[in-house]
């Protein structure tokens, strides 16, 4: 990467009329974010990764073939949402246990405690993914319009596994403790299975393909670890 300092992002970090300035920060058209998950959630509901895809048919008391309108962003149901939630923070609190070590100047003393204490985490995702395709569920119900006249026809096609955006967030965390410690998912058959299917994903795939993708560096210049 090219030579910089703090003077670069301080001189322009007022000039762009974001609420709380920090990095990342995100600008589409009026709307301007920062904070990581209120970037992602934002991306996410643009592309209606947000919500579970279930069967919305009929009972709108509207004209027929009228769908019900999707769900509220996080979820179809209470335990959907409690899911999309709950893990979306998880994750960030695993992310930063690596984070912290990584920045730390006793790196190498902390590394082991780490290592040690890796398996026990993962085992507590691993437990929450459960036979599930994705982290939200698997559930396969018709997409938006499935319905004539209030009531419910065969799907055509069918709405695909409900991917949502936690899901990214996972392979990303998932993806650094894999290339910190190569092993350590080897235990776990269903993140493996999770990792390749999402890595699989068509627009994933060539995009990690592409010139575009770089898998290091993962940390900051200044880290002990994933900073080159």
């Amino acid at each position: 990467a090219p030579d910089y300092d703090k003077s670069q992002w301080i001189k322009e970090k007022e000039k762009l009329g974001l609420d709380f300035p920090n990095l990342p920060y995100f600008i589409d058209g009026k709307t301007k974010l920062t904070q990581s998950n209120a970037i992602l959630r934002y991306i996410a509901r643009k592309h209606n990764m947000c919500e579970c895809r279930g069967c919305r048919a009929g009972g709108t008391g509207g004209p027929a073939g009228r769908s019900r309108a999707p769900p509220p962003a996080g979820g179809d149901t209470e335990e959907e949402k409690v899911r999309v939630d709950m893990l979306e923070n998880q994750v960030m609190d695993f992310r930063m246990s690596l984070v912290m070590v990584c920045y730390n100047p006793e790196f190498e003393k902390l590394k082991p405690g780490y290592l040690e204490q890796l398996p026990g985490k993962l085992k507590l995702f691993s437990s929450f993914l459960g036979d599930r395709k994705w982290f939200v569920g698997d559930k396969v119900g018709c997409r938006p319009g499935g319905a004539r006249g209030g009531h419910p026809q065969p799907c055509s096609p069918p709405a695909p596994p409900q991917l949502t955006f936690v899901d990214f967030l996972m392979f990303d965390v998932l993806d650094q403790n894999r290339i910190f410690e190569p092993k350590c998912l080897e235990p776990f058959k269903n993140l493996q299975d999770f990792m390749e299917r999402f890595g699989a994903l068509e627009k994933v795939a060539a995009y990690m393909k592409s010139s575009r993708f770089t898998k290091m560096p993962i940390n900051n210049k200044m880290a002990k670890w994933g900073g080159k």
